[in-house]
């Protein structure tokens, strides 16, 4: 797992769910194909993820910079704000226990695709 991966992972997320977003409040096969595009690219980057990582902190990295990350664009995109200001404060904590993971920029490991069927 490597920032490139979650990074990924998260951007996908984004669009899914962005897709997703609208489609609940508008209908329309386009916003529902975009969220379902997204969301296969969410199991894509997931694998990715997983490979030589552990689940707990694959989870914990996803969860925090997701909520980051997506906190930001509902912000920048959709000119979304929090009305509490001790939110922020929870963001600023998110941050600050990401730096504590200390998840590195590249993966150590290459990627490869799974064999869908166990060679026993």
């Amino acid at each position: 797992m490597s920032y490139q991966d979650i990074g990924a992972l998260i951007l996908t997320e984004i669009v899914g769910d962005f897709g997703f977003q609208i489609f609940a409040n508008k209908g329309g096969i386009m916003p529902f194909s975009v969220g379902i595009m997204g969301y296969i690219g969410v199991i894509y980057f997931l694998i990715r993820s997983l490979q030589g990582s552990q689940i707990l902190l694959v989870n914990a990295v996803w969860d925090g910079l997701s909520a980051l990350l997506e906190t930001i664009a509902a912000m920048v995109i959709l000119g979304e704000y929090f009305v509490d200001p001790w939110k922020y404060v929870g963001i600023g904590l998110i941050i600050l226990g990401l730096f504590f993971l200390k998840i590195p920029l590249k993966s150590p490991k290459p990627f490869h695709f799974p064999s869908l069927f166990s060679k026993t």
